[in-house]
Formats: structure tokens, C-alpha cells, sequence
């Protein structure tokens, strides 16, 4: 009996779990090094500034680079973001020029008191980088993309998608010495019924994509 088997080689197994790479870990590093070429990262560190205690040594940077990936990840929550995410917690900082992952509950109190502020100087970063480089070599005007049909003729297409999920409410603590609570979801929520449990929360959402560059 023969066999084509190769004897140089070994196969070697571990009991050890190893976790794999998220397949969005790429278009992550894809992004980072666009950010980076163009210092993206620089002008939003050194130009936008939210500063309190409670948010400790991070900065807006560290926050928006977190939401940068839970966006590209296309993971339903971010609690599952978190959780495919913190293996590679470290390079994935990195790849921004930052050190540490902010934790989940320190990320919900940036959000729930960000102020105005901030948010129209990153509004206004990103439009200004935008216009900074026209779609088309040696042209200053404002260019939108789209899709071109075999007459020449260019389309703007959109896809609106609209989402309808149970939102989870857990019970928040009331005394004294708490401040009054309040719910972050009450927002984008309505009563509804899903099926589960009456009295449910139902969140709504819509998202509009351009067909040409998924933005």
C-alpha cells in the first residue's frame, strides 16, 4: 500500500481556545490607515475637546474609534460588538494611536451627556475633509457620486431600511441618594408587543444607504 502523504509534515492540535479574527476586522484596518493618511485622527483629537471627570484618562477620540467599528461590524448590538471585539481590544486601539478600550458602561455615559458642541465640531470636521477632496482630479465643485447607466446618465440611488426590534428594560434603582433616572431609549422607543412580554418597549430605526458607496 502507498500513500502520497508527505512525512515532513506535523500536524500539531491544543485544547486552547482561540479566538478568530472578526471578519470586519479588515475594512476596520482600511479605515484606520485612511484616517491616518489623510490625519483625520489628529484633527479630531487636537480640535475636539468634551471634557469631564467621570469619563477618566479618554478622550472624544477613543469613544468615536469604538463607534467607528461597531458601524463597520454590522453586529446587531453593541453588547455582541464588545464581545467579538475584546480579544483584539488592544490592536484594534492601536490601529487609531490608542491604548485602551474604553468599557461599555463608560462609552453609555459619554453618550448619554454629550453635548451639542462637540458633535457639531466633529459635523463640521468631516464635511470640511469631505469638500477638502473632490471626487474629480483639479475640480472645486461639490460632487456627489452615483451610478452610471450605459446612456451616460447618472443616478443618485438610495435604500431605506427600516428596523423594528424589542428593546429590554431593566429595572433602575430609585433612592435618594441616586439623581432622578431616566432611559436613554425613551427617545426612539414606542409601547408595543413582540410576542415576548406585554409592555415591551419596541425601538425603531431607519437607515439610509446610498447604493454606490453603502455610506
Amino acid at each position: 500500500m502507498t500513500s502520497i502523504a508527505d512525512g515532513a509534515v506535523s500536524i500539531q492540535t491544543s485544547a486552547e481556545s482561540v479566538p478568530s479574527t472578526p471578519s470586519w476586522f479588515g475594512e476596520v484596518v482600511l479605515m484606520a490607515t485612511h484616517l491616518r493618511k489623510h490625519k483625520v485622527l489628529a484633527k479630531i483629537s487636537e480640535g475636539v475637546r468634551f471634557a469631564r471627570r467621570r469619563f477618566g484618562r479618554y478622550d472624544v477620540i477613543d469613544f468615536l474609534v469604538v463607534l467607528f467599528g461597531y458601524a463597520i461590524s454590522g453586529e446587531r448590538t453593541l453588547e455582541a460588538f464588545y464581545e467579538r471585539l475584546q480579544p483584539f481590544a488592544v490592536p484594534f486601539m492601536a490601529l487609531f494611536e490608542r491604548d485602551q478600550l474604553p468599557a461599555r458602561s463608560t462609552l453609555s455615559r459619554f453618550l448619554a451627556a454629550l453635548t451639542e458642541a462637540p458633535v457639531e465640531a466633529l459635523r463640521t470636521l468631516f464635511l470640511d475633509d469631505l469638500l477638502s477632496r473632490p471626487l474629480a482630479k483639479g475640480s472645486n465643485e461639490k460632487q456627489t457620486g452615483g451610478l452610471v447607466d450605459r446612456a451616460g446618465n447618472t443616478w443618485a440611488v438610495f435604500d431605506l431600511d427600516g428596523t423594528r426590534e424589542a428593546a429590554r428594560q431593566r429595572a433602575l434603582p430609585q433612592t435618594e441618594e441616586l439623581p432622578p433616572a431616566f432611559r436613554r431609549l425613551d427617545d426612539v422607543c414606542a409601547p408595543g408587543y413582540r410576542g415576548r412580554k406585554r409592555g415591551q418597549l419596541v425601538r425603531t430605526r431607519t437607515v439610509i444607504s446610498q447604493t454606490h458607496s453603502f455610506q
